[in-house]
């Protein structure tokens, strides 16, 4: 880890000429990447009007005397800004108000913590959390509502799991949305009960909607609170764009509004939730293509089936740990069919959510029969979110179909010592294998799936790279034929986060002609330790030329 001063920033007086809005970084450790994908390096960087106009030696320091500021990085790294291809913006914001329960180790100091929460907001109606994980426990079962019970029983609570795909909630909250034994499951989803069929606590995937339909849509300030503080977290880790999985018409009401009033603060690639009432009106206003590129909106959400964690996932034969259970089909092929049909037809691309090998199949299967229909819909770079267990016969199908895997790598290093459990041994070859995708010709567009894993990019360059967590577990790396190389999974979290949003020409690379979104970090991470590559410090973000972020030394 390298320790560098704060950056020295002299602006110059006003000029008249040539170079009056023009800034010139110079001494920096530079990477960008070039048409070809290609790692380049240099040590200047020329910014006129939010975008890069050259990048070179310090030559070009002479070609541009009197510029509007001239930085010296004191040479400090300087990449492309980072793009998440996968996230969660409002959730993140949300989930940074309310109860933290990540990475705790038991359901009862979950409970605890709920508590204390509740405690030191008396006001709230409904208690809202997330990050629970019943793996992590001892005996690694499901929840109950009586654990919750035993320290509030007033108000109603509501916990999401850390995958998003089940909920726990206490009595109250069943009671409040019309729950008890008569109440059954909706398809897709499933109610966990006890032996005599009272339901326990923990709903998962559809059923959620049981409780959650039954909750106080957010006001306007909630929003507003959320969004800010998700934006002001991706800054600080150097996160200038993320794509947003599955925006609600609220949502991007108030983006538009955001976008309008140059608020953003990050770039934002929304796809719209599938699942939301306005969808049709949504998707006849057509698409919004920004020339800022602050907000692109292009692209529709769609499910498939649950997590792996929650054994929603679905699967082609049954959990090695559950065999009386293939997972969770959320919509059936028909009418996952029809919704890829509709995206298409109005010029959107379609990203849906498949993270068990049947459901990247039928995924697979649904966007090879629209391609059938018209071919030009390869144009539209349609999406697998997640591709996280595919059987190894229907990797080459996403290159043949130009699908793109969009993956997060820290998934695997959260997920390992349970997907085994899972999956058995054998379908564990296709599972999390970034390297087999991308030696068969896929761009993978890397996340994170904040608030399900910490927003921190390095978290994911170290997970990619190394396939340890940031324990040094396991030693050598988990399926450690899948690791990327440093530059690969930096071009997952760049410019081929960037094409997957069809925004290569203007973002990713730091390309003459592109906005200058940049970061500058304290560690090469190209030459440093691996294993040290999640420790890496942002100390300045910058977005369209204009800094943004800069570490209080």
């Amino acid at each position: 880890m390298l320790n560098k001063t704060l950056l020295a920033l002299s602006v110059a007086g006003a000029s008249l000429g040539v170079c009056a809005d023009t800034i010139v970084i110079h001494d920096a450790n530079g990477y960008g990447f070039d048409v070809h994908r290609q790692l380049v390096s240099f040590t200047t960087l020329v910014v006129e009007d939010g975008k890069v106009v050259a990048r070179g030696d310090e030559q070009l320091l002479s070609q541009y005397p009197e510029p509007q500021a001239t930085i010296d990085a004191g040479g400090l790294t300087l990449l492309p800004g980072l793009i998440d291809a996968h996230g969660h913006l409002m959730g993140l914001g949300y989930g940074l108000l309310e109860v933290e329960l990540r990475g705790l180790a038991s359901a009862e100091q979950s409970a605890d913590e709920v508590a204390d929460f509740a405690a030191a907001n008396p006001d709230l109606e409904w208690i809202r959390g997330r990050g629970w994980n019943q793996v992590l426990w001892d005996g690694k079962a499901f929840p109950t509502a009586q654990v919750l019970d035993e320290v509030i029983a007033d108000r109603p609570v509501v916990l999401s799991r850390v995958d998003g795909h089940a909920i726990w909630v206490n009595s109250k909250a069943m009671e409040m949305a019309g729950v008890d034994g008569e109440t059954q499951a909706p398809e897709g989803g499933e109610i966990i009960r006890d032996d005599a069929g009272t339901p326990t606590g923990v709903f998962i995937d559809n059923a959620e909607l049981l409780i959650t339909d039954k909750i106080p849509p957010r006001s306007a300030l909630e929003m507003a609170k959320a969004f800010d503080t998700a934006v002001a977290h991706l800054q600080e880790l150097g996160i200038t764009g993320m794509h947003d999985a599955g925006a609600s018409a609220a949502e991007l009401e108030m983006y538009r509004s955001r976008a309008d009033a140059g608020e953003l603060g990050v770039r934002i690639y929304p796809m719209v939730s599938s699942s939301d009432p306005q969808l049709d009106e949504i998707l006849a206003q057509g698409i919004h293509d920004d020339p800022e590129d602050w907000l692109d909106i292009r692209s529709v959400k769609i499910y498939a089936d649950g997590a792996l964690g929650s054994r929603g996932a679905a699967l082609l034969a049954p959990y090695s740990d559950r065999p009386d259970s293939s997972g969770l089909m959320i919509q059936n092929q028909d009418a996952l069919q029809a919704l890829v049909d509709q995206v298409s037809s109005q010029g959107f691309q379609a990203n849906m959510h498949a993270i068990g090998d049947r459901a990247n199949r039928v995924a697979l299967d649904v966007y090879a029969r629209s391609l059938e229909q018209d071919p030009q819909r390869r144009e539209l770079r349609h999406r697998i979110e997640h591709a996280q267990v595919v059987s190894v016969d229907d990797i080459p199908r996403f290159t043949e179909l130009g699908v793109i895997p969009s993956m997060q790598p820290t998934h695997a290093t959260s997920d390992k010592n349970m997907a085994g459990d899972r999956l058995g041994q054998e379908r564990l070859a296709g599972a999390y294998a970034w390297r087999f995708f991308m030696d068969s010709g896929s761009r993978i567009a890397a996340g994170s799936d904040f608030p399900v894993e910490p927003a921190n990019p390095f978290y994911g360059l170290h997970a990619a790279v190394t396939r340890e967590d940031r324990d040094d577990q396991p030693e050598g790396g988990w399926l450690p034929g899948q690791k990327l190389t440093v530059a690969e999974a930096l071009r997952g979290f760049t410019v081929d986060a960037a094409y997957a949003a069809h925004q290569e020409g203007s973002l990713g690379g730091l390309m003459p002609g592109q906005w200058a979104d940049f970061v500058l970090v304290d560690t090469d991470i190209l030459r440093a330790d691996p294993a040290e590559l999640w420790q890496t410090r942002v100390s300045e973000t910058w977005i369209a030329g204009e800094r943004v972020f800069v570490r209080d030394q």
